[in-house]
């Protein structure tokens, strides 16, 4: 392994370190620094706010003295982070609308249900009026200054998202394609940790279904399994994107929407809407994701001279990635794996995935 070089056991023992720190610290100001326990179920949760923004903290540090990137070459980190202000809005509209596609049946059952309540609001009111309009629009803007005043919704939609996101893809990744782990292959393995982070819903879930085993296995089994399938779609987008901000769209819709609705009694257009938009999900999911949408900037590492190139455009990109897959520095594999990973290849509550 070449100096600085990055090993494949470390880099996976400090995922899996990472992953342990981030659920581990939730119990720290009981268990180590002996707080008193919160007065409230607000408290409580803006504890643990505090909790996994320190986790996430130390993750960038330890991810950022790990990675092979010397001292002065700082500036390119946060891009390898997946942090970046270019083309933001493709980075947030792409990933959602490929997101929404997946609940396309959800979508078409809560607009019927839409469509019916204002049918019948319409009929009992004898036609659409400007004071009705006027009413809508208060009981929207309510319920948004509702779901704004929530720390609930702000732990589900912001907090669990973004810290979730920072710490199991924008660090995780980079650390293991640098030790030169297969794309396929951190695509399944950052969502096994990330899974397994959610382990400490299990006595909560054991307390709410009257302490049983089994059913309380059962939904944390599921769980699993749905964090598992959502986080290798996350870790997709954030090495096919480059960008942080698409994983974290996608996650902050799938809290919001729980799980997919495959079918409804009665209604089979849900089940045709779902079909229709799983298969425009998996055609649109890789040209969606190309590069050529982001126009994301490559680093180039020059061995003579150990300095980073930022050079933009798809033409550089390409030749970039084409030299990078042929060199064996870890830089390369890190280069290749989140800039250039499609220049060659065209590759209810206790179900959100949450802090």
């Amino acid at each position: 392994m070449e100096d600085g070089a990055l090993s494949k056991p470390a880099a996976v023992l400090a995922c899996a370190t990472m992953a342990s720190f981030y659920v581990g610290i939730l119990y720290a100001p009981t268990l180590i620094l002996r707080l008193p326990p919160p007065s409230s179920h607000t408290n409580f949760l803006i504890r643990r706010f505090i909790c996994a923004g320190v986790s996430s903290f130390v993750s960038v540090v330890v991810s950022a003295i790990l990675l092979p990137i010397k001292s002065g070459e700082t500036s390119q980190l946060i891009g390898v982070y997946g942090i970046r202000i270019d083309h933001i809005w493709q980075a947030v509209v792409f990933p959602l609308a490929l997101t929404a596609l997946m609940y396309a049946g959800s979508l078409t059952f809560m607009s019927l249900l839409l469509m019916h309540s204002l049918g019948e609001d319409v009929n009992c009111r004898g036609g659409l009026s400007i004071d009705y309009i006027k009413s809508i629009s208060q009981e929207a803007v309510a319920s948004l200054r509702s779901i704004a005043s929530s720390v609930m919704h702000w732990r589900n939609y912001v907090v669990a998202p973004v810290t979730e996101e920072l710490v199991f893809r924008a660090c995780m990744i980079p650390l293991l394609l640098c030790a030169g782990f297969q794309k396929n292959t951190v695509i399944f393995l950052c969502p096994v940790l990330f899974s397994l982070a959610h382990l400490n819903h299990l006595m909560d879930v054991y307390n709410k279904q009257q302490n049983n085993w089994t059913r309380a296995c059962m939904i944390i089994g599921l769980q699993l399994g749905y964090t598992v399938v959502f986080g290798s779609y996350a870790s997709f987008l954030f090495i096919r994107t480059g960008h942080f901000l698409a994983p974290v769209v996608a996650h902050m819709f799938c809290n919001i929407m729980g799980l997919p609705l495959l079918v409804s009694p009665g209604k089979g257009i849900i089940s045709l809407a779902f079909l229709a938009g799983g298969l425009g999900f998996l055609w649109l999911l890789f040209p969606i994701t190309n590069s050529g949408k982001f126009l994301w900037a490559v680093l180039s590492f020059s061995p003579s001279n150990s300095r980073f190139v930022k050079r933009d455009g798809n033409k550089v990109a390409h030749r970039v990635a084409k030299e990078a897959s042929k060199a064996s520095h870890p830089l390369f594999c890190c280069s290749r794996g989140l800039f250039g990973s499609s220049l060659h290849e065209s590759v209810n509550s206790d179900f959100t995935c949450e802090v």
